[in-house]
């Protein structure tokens, strides 16, 4: 992220009362002609110019959130204090995330690094006791795997101690960098989940592009560790950042991409690079842009001029590796909005998009909060709202090779049933918020789902996300998106809506499943 502020702060996100509108609109199947992503990701990916395609030559989106920790003096994902990893991995997935990327610092390959402020409590990560950062990681990457979720690994900072300019320093150079890229790189090789690895994290000034000095140009750097990676695991993807400054125009650390045009990045192996801009609002730093009176219909030159134009000029992929806000102000809300719709909506343009992914799913990220708010439980529907027309569909379950999980489905010929709880999050009169959590309560896994009740009142649907649905009279049925009809055995998913008036109470549902 933009500053080095942003870590284990005590964030309170404040919740948005009012139901989204447009930016709360239930993710689609794409339109008719176009590839599924729902039947893609498959093995490893490859790039055919602006877009990434799976083993079997089908695109696929990638739509995900960033989970941090590793990165910081936990030397693990945060939350797992309150948490199982497990419930936390399948929260994600019942939410529509296809991928997860994971910072790291280079201080979890020190043979003396173990996580800590892991809770065991009542069975919680049971499997996690005794085992040292890296291991804990490749317990996070086989599960994530198993859910259909794949990974990226992201080099955070040299070490927990905070984020550095250039990807090396004095404590940490460039060639222990390299090396514990290429062990990553060795660890996972064969297991699909993990997809490619952002080389480093946000370089900024005096980080330059395509200046030619081998101390400052992280293009040439970027270059040498990605041959590195590929020298060892051909198929991975590498996934490179901007900087902050090219030729004197300043943006957010690691979201100016403006030298690519002139200096792309070349590899030895071909169509294995993405690039990767962040981008922010204000309650992380102001900008010019947000203050321009014709803000926010400036913001999509503003992000063409950056990054977008990399992928409107069919040059590579783009993947917006951070984006967030605690959606407090109204020009963050006009931002989200406007950079969602950059973005491509998935049921219009399927995977031919921006590739994304969130940040964060932290609620302890201080000045963007998370997905989950301080409970550690409990979802930011409103947050999660404005994503849903960009989320896509998850990927075949199991990454194969090393760690591979296999097939998280229940045994054959089991029972398809499932369980629905109602919570009615806020009713101010007018109108209301609301999420249902859906249970795959039986012995196999999920392929669909749907959830029916009766409101007592006059109660209408006025907006929902994560579910389609169709209201007569006070009855509603409401069924999964493409994204969450997949259930594991003990596993869930959510979806929300906003109605009015409000004083509806909280109806008896009832859940049917395949």
């Amino acid at each position: 992220m933009f500053r080095s502020l942003r870590r284990a702060l005590c964030a309170v996100a404040a919740a948005l009362l009012l139901p989204l509108g447009a930016g709360a609109q239930t993710a689609h199947a794409a339109e008719p002609g176009t590839v599924r992503a729902a039947e893609a990701g498959a093995g490893y990916w490859h790039t055919s110019g602006r877009q990434i395609l799976d083993a079997a030559g089908q695109p696929v989106r990638v739509a995900g959130i960033n989970w941090f920790g590793f990165e910081t003096a936990n030397y693990v994902v945060h939350g797992l204090w309150s948490r199982d990893y497990k419930s936390m991995i399948d929260q994600m997935r019942s939410l529509g995330y296809n991928t997860l990327r994971i910072p790291f610092s280079d201080d979890i390959f020190k043979s003396s690094t173990a996580p800590v402020s892991i809770d065991f409590s009542g069975g919680k990560n049971a499997d996690l006791q005794g085992l040292n950062s890296l291991q804990v990681l490749d317990r996070i990457v086989s599960y994530a795997g198993q859910d259909g979720l794949k990974v990226i690994l992201d080099r955070h900072r040299p070490d927990s101690a905070g984020q550095s300019a250039l990807w090396y320093t004095a404590a940490v150079p460039e060639s222990t960098w390299i090396t514990n890229l290429k062990s990553l790189a060795t660890r996972y090789k064969g297991n699909t989940t993990v997809v490619g690895i952002d080389l480093h994290n946000e370089p900024h000034d005096p980080a330059c592009w395509g200046c030619g000095d081998t101390t400052r140009d992280w293009r040439l750097a970027a270059q040498r560790a990605g041959n590195a990676v590929l020298s060892v695991n051909p198929e991975l993807l590498i996934f490179v950042e901007g900087v902050q400054t090219f030729n004197g125009v300043s943006g957010w650390w690691g979201g100016n991409l403006m030298g690519v045009a002139q200096y792309p990045v070349q590899l030895d192996v071909a169509n294995r690079v993405v690039y990767s801009a962040h981008d922010y609002a204000t309650s992380v730093a102001q900008q010019s842009w947000f203050s321009d009176p014709t803000f926010p219909n400036n913001m999509p030159g503003i992000w063409d001029k950056y990054w977008g134009y990399i992928f409107k000029q069919n040059i590579a992929p783009v993947w917006v590796g951070e984006f967030g806000t605690t959606l407090q102000s109204t020009v963050d809300q006009k931002w989200l909005a406007a950079l969602v719709s950059y973005l491509r909506p998935t049921s219009t343009n399927g995977a031919d998009s921006f590739h994304w992914t969130f940040w964060s799913w932290n609620p302890n990220s201080g000045d963007t909060g998370g997905i989950l708010k301080d409970d550690w439980q409990t979802v930011d529907t409103v947050k999660d709202g404005y994503l849903a027309s960009i989320k896509a569909p998850g990927f075949p379950a199991g990454g194969g090779g090393p760690g591979d999980p296999g097939d998280p489905g229940g045994p054959a010929g089991g029972t398809a049933a499932c369980t629905a709880a109602y919570t009615v999050s806020s009713d101010w009169g007018g109108g209301f918020n609301a999420e249902v959590k859906v249970t795959n309560s039986g012995t196999t896994a999920l392929k669909s789902w749907k959830v029916t009740w009766t409101w007592p009142g006059a109660q209408k649907v006025t907006s929902m996300w994560n579910a389609s649905y169709t209201q007569s009279g006070a009855s509603v049925t409401a069924a999964n998106a493409d994204h969450n009809g997949a259930v594991p055995v003990g596993g869930s998913a959510s979806f929300g809506f906003g109605g009015a008036p409000g004083g509806g109470g909280v109806p008896s549902v009832s859940c049917t499943a395949t």
